[in-house]
């Protein structure tokens, strides 16, 4: 028989046998993980390190946060966000000294320092790891003879892994390495400004820096601000008083790091091996990273030494009812393994949750449509074919906004005078960001009354809340105020129908973005042009890398841009101070994009910043509202919505953007989704049956053929 026919004749008993086998096809998953206790998850961009006091991204957070546990973290349930103690025993005691080392009570004007004592919970173990591990006489096994080894990629080269009790000494060397050489904290600006002896702690080890790259042991060189008290207890000590430093306590920033893996990562040869905190975090959290491959795949498993924690008892009101207090009491974490799959595309990362192969998804602006419909009330809703597969939607508003800024340094549209000041309310009028969330955003989004987001304190609902410069309240709603309202502030601004008195041209603004690229993109800032084009105003485009882009803003160049911010923590401090005089970032390299300056409002938030949340700090807010509304230094833009979609074997969990380390409450039923998945992805076997037929119509004239050919022979 010829060749050919019985290689096809194979192909198609091998076909045969896979289409026997009940493992769907296309399945990206190996069939003996189908039931196990796993999470699929995505990512869409590399991380770049996984150094918690390095990290300050997005794209590395969700990873660190699972697998480092700082002192403090965030009730999963409560709103508003609240702190609890993680591996703290208990919230932080805090107590304040005069310039001479009296304690005073917090009321007091004298206060020079604040101290926050800390008491972490005994038993808490690392994760095990070689450098710990040690021979019978107590000698460590690796230190100094790592070089000697290869890569610890798959823990082949070093066999030996031990456990450390997690101690108070641990905290402390973390904060020393937000100055050490070398590692370049993003926040290290911040904390020497405010942790006691800190910058002159960075000249210290300046100073006395290894040569040839070898280990700088930081425990030899004492800081005054940070230092253990006992085994189980540390201090910090700040300057003056600075509320807003528990919350950090709550970051990544001010998770233990242990001196032995410090060590056991500066060895010659560690580091050009990728072998460093960058790509083999430590921690005692409930997972561990054992797979780091950025470019395809991380995956992390449950740290088998995690210390007891349970899910919350109580929440707020009505979460009883969503079925988020399902697991009250439990113990954590529920999900055996996190696997998170390389995305950069929006689309098979889509396809593949419509598969069940990703247990969660957000809604792009490409798969919305497909996901989101709008009712008659406005709300939106899931699509039929999705509530068929059982897909439920939560929505939350992010917290953090994006907005238009002027620079305030600008000849044209900054300063104090009335002109300058009616021709930013007239554009924050014309700039109609409604149209621009159900536009572009496909409606995920409120539009911002000022610069502070709902969940945060400070921010108001209803009517009491709106920027009455540029909304009324109609229809239980803000309702932005008619264009001739825009056009009558432009007259009076001197600009009438957008005609600049001095050259009697159209007035021509300009408006500084990142290079962009792709029909949304131009879109946009097509829409941009339309809105500017409403008062007689031409919108300038000037496009520049990203590089660029960022030097204009932080030199102060720029006249109109968009810019954004994400909470660092929830506290209105953390938004206003965007417009803070002295945050100038022109001048003083601080986070106030608009270089905005205002006396009163500066001497507001001075006194406001360091109170607690009460009616007395709600009254300052609201005055210093009105300056900024009045002054309108910024368009005030957008409070993002966050659309999440979670299939029907995901059990109830509620978002909350502030708790990254929030896997540890998620919980999932494989076996039904294993059963759904079989459904959803059934074997399609007609190709076979039509290769079948094509091999009888193609190879039995061949055959005929072919067996005449051979009794001729024969004969």
């Amino acid at each position: 028989m010829p060749r050919f026919i019985i290689n096809l004749i194979i192909s198609l008993a091998l076909l045969s046998l896979a289409a026997c086998d009940n493992h769907p096809w296309n399945d990206p998953y190996s069939e003996t993980d189908s039931k196990a206790n796993i999470r699929y998850s995505s990512f869409s961009a590399s991380p770049k390190t996984l150094d918690p006091a390095r990290s300050y991204s997005s794209d590395e957070i969700i990873f660190i946060a699972q697998i480092y546990e700082p002192p403090l973290q965030y009730h999963y349930l409560k709103r508003p966000y609240t702190l609890i103690p993680l591996t703290a025993a208990h919230m932080p005691k805090v107590f304040y000294l005069d310039q001479a080392g009296q304690k005073l009570p917090a009321a007091s004007s004298q206060v020079a320092f604040t101290v926050y004592e800390m008491e972490i919970k005994p038993g808490i173990y690392y994760q095990p790891h070689p450098a710990f591990a040690k021979n019978q006489q107590e000698a460590f096994v690796y230190q100094q003879k790592a070089q000697d080894h290869q890569s610890v990629a798959g823990k082949e080269a070093f066999i030996f892994a031990q456990r450390r009790e997690l101690i108070a000494d641990d905290y402390v060397y973390q904060i020393k390495r937000l100055a050490a050489p070398g590692i370049n904290s993003p926040i290290f600006g911040i904390m020497s400004s405010k942790i006691v002896g800190l910058s002159d702690f960075a000249l210290l080890l300046q100073k006395n820096k290894p040569l040839n790259n070898k280990w700088l042991d930081l425990r030899k060189y004492p800081l005054v601000g940070a230092k253990a008290i006992d085994r189980y207890r540390y201090q910090i000590i700040i300057k003056g008083v600075y509320p807003q430093f528990m919350y950090w306590l709550a970051m990544p920033f001010f998770a233990p790091i242990p001196w032995e893996v410090d060590a056991f990562y500066a060895q010659p040869g560690m580091r050009e091996k990728n072998i460093s905190f960058d790509w083999f975090p430590v921690g005692t959290g409930p997972y561990m990273l054992i797979e780091n491959n950025p470019n395809r795949r991380m995956t992390l498993v449950r740290n088998p030494l995690f210390h007891p924690e349970f899910f919350p008892v109580e929440g707020e009101p009505g979460d009883k009812s969503l079925g988020y207090l399902n697991q009250a009491g439990k113990k954590l974490p529920f999900i055996n393994q996190v696997v998170f799959t390389l995305e950069k595309e929006s689309i098979p990362r889509w396809n593949k949750f419509l598969q069940g192969y990703y247990d969660q998804s957000t809604i792009s602006s490409d798969s919305f449509d497909q996901a989101i419909q709008i009712d008659s009330s406005g709300l939106p809703i899931l699509t039929p074919s999705l509530k068929k597969m059982g897909v439920y939607l939560q929505t939350t508003v992010m917290q953090a906004m994006s907005y238009m800024g002027f620079n305030m340094r600008d000849d044209v549209v900054g300063g104090n005078s009335e002109r300058a000041r009616k021709l930013r309310l007239a554009i924050s009028l014309a700039v109609d960001f409604e149209e621009y969330i159900n536009i572009f955003l496909n409606g995920r989004g409120l539009p911002a009354q000022g610069p502070i987001p709902p969940g945060i304190f400070g921010y108001e609902t209803g009517a009491p809340g709106i920027n009455n410069y540029l909304f009324t309240w109609k229809n239980n709603k803000p309702t932005r105020r008619p264009i001739e309202v825009a056009k009558r502030l432009m007259s009076e601004a001197g600009y009438a129908n957008g005609i600049d008195p001095v050259t009697g041209e159209p007035l021509i603004l300009n408006y500084d973005v990142a290079t962009t690229s792709g029909p949304d993109e131009k879109a946009l800032l097509a829409w941009m042009r339309e809105q500017f084009a409403k008062l007689g105003i031409q919108l300038n485009i000037r496009n520049t890398e990203y590089n660029r882009f960022q030097e204009i803003i932080r030199l102060g160049k720029g006249q109109i841009f968009m810019w954004g911010w994400i909470a660092d923590y929830p506290d209105p401090e953390n938004f206003l101070f965007l417009l803070y005089g002295p945050n100038s970032k022109a001048l003083y390299g601080g986070e106030n994009a608009a270089n905005y300056y205002n006396k009163e409002f500066d001497a507001l938030f001075d006194h406001m910043k360091n109170m607690p949340n009460s009616n007395a700090r709600q009254q300052i807010i609201n005055k210093m509202l009105e300056i900024i509304r009045h002054d309108a230094p910024w368009v005030w833009g957008v409070y993002q919505e966050e659309f999440i979609l979670n299939h029907v074997w995901d059990y109830p969990s509620k978002p909350n953007v502030m708790s990254y380390n929030a896997l540890k409450y998620q919980k999932i039923n494989p076996v039904l989704r294993d059963k759904l998945r079989h459904e959803w992805n059934k074997k399609v076997l007609w190709p076979i049956g039509v290769l079948v037929l094509i091999f009888l119509i193609v190879s039995l004239p061949v055959f005929i053929r072919y067996t005449q050919k051979e009794r001729k022979s024969v004969k």
